[in-house]
């Protein structure tokens, strides 16, 4: 693996020694390449060829000697060379169209990739919303089984209404009990009522009653009191008599 690596590093550093152009340099001799439709920079370039061979044959048609067959076999040369820089000019223009048809095919690919990507786009947004309305439809779902097993754990109906009308029962003898209680109640009000309008009458007699013997007790109290004095006078009357 080592042994490798050093190979081809030693390769690529013989071949970066034998083309180390700049980028300037490297940008002229492409360009040089397409214009003069050569691949090496070895050799004599075919246009410039042409152009030798093309001016070779006008220079030998514009002398005046008879070379009728010097010109032939130069213009020979010149319509090989021609045909020969011609096939790959016929190769690039192949290359072209199909570059062009490929760029097309492209540009149609490229159309047809971000229409599915704006579908795929349109398809994401509606899962969402499918999502979304899976999520409440499913904690509907949990609700109504939460509410379902509820439902399951009370009693049946019939048991219900049994302890329903039981209730209504023990309500109606607690009403009745109730309402004993209150006319109870209010009959006690009424005796203690009475009571107390008696309790007060009786005071009131009393009270009479104790002023009058006090009253009594007084006239009493006067009346001997008189009739001792009337006794003292009497008894003075004979004593003066």
């Amino acid at each position: 693996m080592l042994g490798k690596g050093r190979k081809v590093s030693g390769r690529g550093e013989m071949v970066a020694a034998n083309y180390a152009f700049g980028p300037a340099e490297d940008d002229m001799i492409i360009k040089h390449r397409l214009l003069t439709r050569t691949t090496t920079t070895r050799g004599e370039p075919p246009l410039k060829k042409l152009q030798r061979k093309f001016t070779s044959f006008v220079l030998e048609v514009e002398k005046d000697e008879h070379n009728y067959n010097d010109c032939a076999k130069l213009s020979k040369a010149f319509l090989q060379e021609l045909s020969t820089f011609e096939i790959p000019l016929l190769k690039s223009k192949a290359v072209i169209d199909a570059n062009l048809r490929e760029k097309e095919n492209f540009n149609e690919l490229k159309d047809e990739i971000n229409r599915q990507i704006l579908q795929a786009q349109t398809d994401i947004e509606d899962l969402k919303k499918q999502l979304e309305e899976s999520k409440i439809e499913r904690q509907h779902k949990e609700e109504c089984e939460a509410i379902r097993k509820l439902i399951s754990a009370q009693p049946p109906r019939s048991e219900t209404q049994k302890r329903i009308a039981e209730l209504e029962k023990e309500i109606a003898a607690l009403e009745a009990e109730n309402t004993a209680g209150s006319r109870l109640l209010e009959l006690r009000k009424k005796q203690f009522a009475l009571l107390l309008h008696v309790v007060d009458e009786l005071q009131n007699t009393i009270e009479e009653e104790q002023k009058s013997l006090i009253e009594e007790m007084r006239m009493v109290t006067e009346e001997q009191k008189s009739g001792m004095e009337d006794a003292s006078g009497g008894s003075e009357a004979m004593a003066v008599d």
